[in-house]
């Protein structure tokens, strides 16, 4: 039945919202209007999707951007987004999403659909020889001791890919949180390390997990 009135409209968008928030950890790459390589381009980062409703997304992202500069997103399984940066967070930031009313309704019906399947699949990415960490926020260590934040978007055994800001030269010794590493190739977005000693997988995220090496959160 059509809604009467303004009220009634804003009631109604408050109610969809709060039916179509999910909690989830979802791939994608993300661009930032200010944040360009040396040809002009727009760089592309990697990033996961924690916390989507029809309105806004919260990203876990290796660059945040500023408060205000317009982000372009695509998320596996839900689609491309705009908007621009309302907050920043601990390792991450929470960005509008520009869309129609149509648009919204067509996205709080797939964030519903990944809601009722989003753990169908976690058994069997947590048996593959890679697998993404449950949080991906860590920080690479240097030899001349300089730190920076990273984002690490797959481990195994022996290695793993991170994206960061530095991109250090294939053969650099580094420390990945507290495990030891060595870059052997670059990719577009980032970096892949292998592991100096082969680590033990049923402990590895916790020595490379940022919030357990400093004990913050991503909140």
């Amino acid at each position: 039945m059509p809604l009467a009135n303004a009220k009634s409209d804003e009631v109604v968008v408050v109610d969809r919202r709060q039916n179509s928030r999910i909690i989830v950890s979802m791939p994608g790459s993300y661009m930032l209007a200010d944040h360009r390589n040396v040809r002009g381009e727009r760089r592309t980062f990697p990033c996961r999707a924690v916390n989507i409703s029809p309105e806004a997304m919260a990203l876990a992202a290796p660059i945040r951007g500023r408060v205000g500069e317009r982000a372009f997103v695509t998320v596996d399984r839900l689609g491309k987004f705009k908007g621009s940066i309302l907050r920043l967070l601990d390792g991450g930031f929470v960005m509008s999403i520009v869309a129609s009313e149509e648009e919204r309704t067509r996205l709080a019906a797939k964030i519903d659909w990944v809601e009722q399947f989003k753990n169908f699949d976690i058994a069997d990415q947590r048996s593959d020889h890679r697998f993404v960490p449950a949080n991906p926020r860590s920080r690479i260590v240097l030899a001349d001791a300089t730190s920076e934040d990273c984002f690490v978007l797959d481990l195994s055994a022996s290695g793993a890919a991170i994206s960061a800001h530095t991109i250090p030269k294939i053969g650099t010794v580094l420390a990945l949180a507290t495990i030891v590493a060595r870059v052997v190739r670059h990719f577009d977005g980032g970096f892949a390390v292998r592991f100096i000693e082969r680590q033990d997988l049923q402990h590895i995220e916790d020595r490379v997990n940022l919030d357990s090496v400093l004990g913050y959160g991503l909140d």
